[in-house]
């Protein structure tokens, strides 16, 4: 596994994190996660060097927190930063958010989160994390030590993205972006804003939903190994 050094965390991440939106299931509804199938991935995850795990409110209508929880059980909570998500869209009154996250510690077996993120952030759930004073909630918990960094994943216009990670002091930030969609939603000019401002950047969907995997033609397959065996010569011939 390879690590990224965060000097404003003085951490390493793994540059692999594990989400958990998409767990195995029995059957056809999203809640129905296969338990067994699924601990066990996040297992052996991090017994291999994974020492981030994603998860979120509403993934699989509110079960992978659950799950998570139980496969961070028995040490493997202290060998992995874990990252979940404040639901934006759910939120009414202020007291909701805090609500939330009592309820996500819970549910995740934990006394704190490390990584918390205001979930889904667009221009309509922008205002209303302003008009309820999300930050002010936020900034709490972080003195109570239930969560230790704040950030946003972003779903929008790189002008909104702007706005938002220029509002405040921001920890971290999560933006969508792979090798074909270099110029959708954020981009790859959103990583450079960031990037300027020193805020660490999580990339979510880096294959897109594995399609730029698994659903790729025959001949891209072959180019991308190719690529990948010219790499790795020419790293041997460095060393």
């Amino acid at each position: 596994m390879n690590y990224r050094k965060s000097d404003k965390f003085g951490i390493d991440l793994s540059l692999l994190g594990f989400g958990c939106m998409r767990l195995p299931l029995t059957s056809d509804n999203p809640a129905d996660i296969d338990k067994e199938e699924a601990i066990k991935m996040i297992k052996y995850a991090i017994d291999n060097g994974v020492n981030y795990i994603d998860t979120a409110w509403v993934y699989h209508m509110g079960e992978s927190e659950k799950v998570v929880g139980l496969a961070l059980r028995d040490g493997y909570r202290e060998k992995i930063k874990l990252a979940t998500k404040n639901p934006t869209w759910m939120v009414s009154k202020q007291e909701d958010w805090s609500q939330y996250l009592n309820m996500q510690l819970e549910k995740l077996q934990t006394d704190h989160i490390d990584f918390y993120l205001q979930h889904s952030l667009d221009k309509g759930r922008w205002e209303n994390v302003k008009n309820l004073n999300m930050w002010k909630s936020a900034m709490k918990a972080k003195e109570e030590g239930k969560i230790k960094y704040y950030g946003f994943s972003f779903h929008d216009e790189l002008d909104v993205f702007k706005e938002i990670i220029n509002e405040y002091d921001w920890d971290f930030c999560q933006i969508q972006l792979n090798y074909l969609d270099t110029n959708c939603q954020a981009g790859l000019e959103g990583l450079k804003i960031a990037r300027e401002k020193g805020i660490p950047v999580i990339i979510m969907e880096p294959l897109r939903g594995g399609s730029l995997a698994a659903k790729l033609p025959d001949f891209a397959k072959e180019m991308i190994i190719q690529r990948a065996e010219g790499r790795r010569r020419k790293s041997v011939y460095a060393s």
